[in-house]
């Protein structure tokens, strides 16, 4: 299978958005599609899935080729449930049996045996064949389930009407309906801005492993980077094809805009120089001919276009946080449930003033809930102190629509901007790329972008010391998400974000609070400590859960309602007796190269434990150090700022050795 974009061409009030663009999607590509916002990404897959027509040239592909497409806004019907709607995806069967059934009329009445079409029908019946045999099994259901699960839903969700659940979630129903019916290729317009962490991670994991040809828009570095192995540029109504993922293609493109520049300042110099023979020797009759040949010459030059670069650039910077006391939030048994539903119980933890902390789980375990709760927009059971003089700014996950329309941007700053800042609105507009004109615009024509920056804004009129940033990249893009990034790691005060961008939180936090199962569990640690150190904890339940069916279900629960603790690795007797049983899994002797890439990885898991433990020993020294400074009196006035600095890496640093040490202990069992 192989789809042919050939001489593309779209024009839009007499703007040109593509221009004999050509290119080939493979059966096993996986595209990203980039470009700046507008340079028509949307309409490019728009084009492939057939919704919308080229001014120009056309999209091949072969009769058979199954397309599913996710565009960023759908319309979902209300009228079933979710297991119900997710199984309409393999209404399509009756189709393929049909076409099965043409193919095998035309196979007995056709006698062209030789012939290319004839070995197509061929191959076209065998593909068929294939595909009804796969969702005829019998892991029809299951595989409903798993892909469900994988998004995100509970198996409480799948009888509930759709008409139950918000946007984002029928998003996800319409996504297990595309993944369900596998597809030659995968459209997906920006997938993820509705997905939690772990269901991103779920559908990596499956465009990995089990989907055909892909070509997705997405925001998200980290997720385009994991799964595709081709980028797609477009610019200036044209593309550039680079076999690579987003970051190696970051590196080319510079190397290619680079070149392009020198090309073009070579180019310029030589125009100009032409053209200054040109006016200098234009009356001189003895010159006549090689003037005459030097216009000739510079109407023939192609002139070489330098692609756009975005030189727009946000500057922002959020001001100095007043002090405030020592521990800005501190919860005791905090807990919310809306009637029978408990929503978490127990959270118990405390956020130190300075500390950047994200709050991460599925969707609809309460990590906005919690928000409320310290936020006193919502009751709640237990204790939620705020420090002293804490001053709370406040990003809500829907904050860019509560803005009103009717206003212009500047009106709408201008209307909550108080005393002397109203004379600096629209330098803070400026600041926000909305300078000149564009602060006359209605909010209603604002892309979803354009709407978060304006709200972000609002965070800027008053200083604050505490950030509470619920989901406030979604709509950014990278370069928006870079600057904001840099701007809450140079914040000196505090900050809460709740996001599912692993790229965005990276290197920004260094405590993760998990929610689920009705719990808020703390690590200490950046995302990817966090996630690595879940994934342990997984292997570990998946190995105590293949030996729990041995253990009746009833007495494997205590009294108390929680799952015994019972270790993965199998008692002495337990070893001994298979290793008296030749055919034991345990009786298998690893190979050679088998027992080389353990040792390997021992040895690396090994390394890591002892650079942890050298870091400890380093920062431990530090701060003995530091004390020492600090008790022989008169210390500098920065001395407890380290001291506080040091103490905090120690902790990471204590952090990441448990994890290496988990890591060592799996797999050296």
């Amino acid at each position: 299978m192989s789809i042919s974009i050939n001489s593309l061409k779209v024009e839009f009030s007499a703007k040109c958005l593509f221009d004999n663009i050509s290119y080939i999607i493979n059966s096993k590509d996986k595209i990203a599609l980039v470009g700046k916002n507008g340079a028509g990404k949307s309409t490019m897959l728009k084009i492939i899935a057939g919704l919308q027509k080229p001014t120009s040239g056309n999209v091949a592909m072969p009769r058979d080729t199954t397309v599913g497409y996710l565009p960023q806004h759908i319309t979902v019907s209300d009228t079933s449930t979710v297991i119900d709607e997710v199984r309409s995806a393999f209404s399509h069967v009756d189709d393929m049996k049909s076409r099965l059934d043409e193919i095998n009329h035309q196979l007995a009445t056709r006698t062209d045996y030789e012939s290319d079409a004839y070995q197509e029908l061929i191959e076209a019946m065998t593909s068929l064949n294939d595909r009804l045999a796969m969702e005829q099994s019998e892991n029809f259901e299951a595989e409903m389930e798993k892909t469900l699960i994988g998004l995100g839903f509970l198996r409480s969700d799948f009888n509930r009407p759709t008409s139950e659940f918000s946007g984002g979630w029928r998003m996800r129903i319409e996504l297990a309906k595309i993944l369900l019916r596998r597809p030659d290729v995968l459209l997906l317009d920006e997938p993820t801005n509705h997905l939690d962490i772990e269901s991103i991670q779920w559908l990596e994991n499956f465009l990995i492993t089990k989907a055909n040809a892909v070509v997705l828009v997405s925001h998200d570095r980290a997720f385009i980077d994991n799964v595709t192995n081709r980028t797609i540029e477009i610019s200036l109504g044209k593309i550039y094809d680079y076999s690579v993922n987003y970051s190696k293609y970051l590196v080319l493109r510079q190397e290619r805009l680079e070149q392009q520049m020198r090309a073009y300042q070579n180019q310029q110099k030589m125009i100009q120089d032409t053209e200054d023979f040109i006016e200098r020797f234009r009356y001189k009759a003895t010159k006549s001919v090689q003037v005459q040949s030097r216009i000739k010459q510079l109407a023939k030059i192609e002139r070489i276009e330098v692609d756009e670069v975005d030189t727009s650039h946000l500057n922002l910077k959020f001001p100095p946080a007043p002090r405030s006391g020592d521990y800005p939030v501190i919860a005791d048994n905090v807990g919310k449930a809306y009637g029978d539903h408990q929503v978490f119980d127990h959270a118990t933890f405390t956020i130190k003033r300075g500390e950047k902390v994200a709050f991460v789980g599925k969707n609809g375990e309460g990590k906005s809930t919690l928000i409320k709760c310290i936020m006193s927009e919502i009751p709640f059971t237990g204790t939620l102190k705020i420090g002293h003089n804490v001053k709370i700014g406040y990003f809500a996950q829907n904050q860019a629509t509560l803005l009103d329309e009717d206003l212009t941007v500047f009106d709408t700053i201008d209307r909550v901007a108080v005393g002397d800042i109203r004379t600096k609105i629209r330098d803070i507009l400026g600041a926000f790329m909305f300078g000149g004109e564009a602060s006359d615009k209605k909010v209603k024509v604002l892309s979803g972008g354009e709407r978060t920056r304006l709200a972000m804004i609002r965070l800027l009129l008053e200083p604050v010391n505490l950030l509470i940033l619920d989901e406030p990249t979604n709509h950014l893009d990278m370069k928006t998400k870079d600057i904001l990034k840099q701007a809450i790691k140079d914040f000196n005060g505090t900050v809460i974000v709740v996001s599912h961008d692993r790229e965005f939180l990276d290197g920004l936090v260094e405590k993760v609070y998990e929610f689920g199962g009705g719990q808020v569990k703390e690590c200490l640690g950046g995302i990817y400590e966090f996630l690595e150190k879940k994934k342990l904890a997984s292997l570990t339940e998946l190995e105590r859960n293949t030996i729990r069916p041995l253990t009746d279900s009833k007495t494997a629960t205590s009294q108390n309602g929680k799952e015994p603790q019972t270790s993965a690795r199998p008692s002495t007797n337990a070893k001994a007796e298979a290793a008296q049983t030749p055919t034991g899994a345990t009786a298998r002797k690893l190979s050679y190269a088998e027992q080389r890439e353990h040792e390997k990885l021992v040895r690396k898991a090994r390394k890591k434990v002892e650079e942890a433990e050298a870091e400890i020993g380093r920062l431990e020294q530090q701060i003995s150090e530091i004390e020492s400074i600090i008790a022989g009196g008169n210390p500098p006035a920065d001395i407890y700022d380290r001291h506080a600095t040091t103490t905090k890496q120690l902790e990471n640093a204590m952090s990441l050795w448990e994890l290496a040490s988990l890591e060592l202990d799996e797999i050296s069992k």
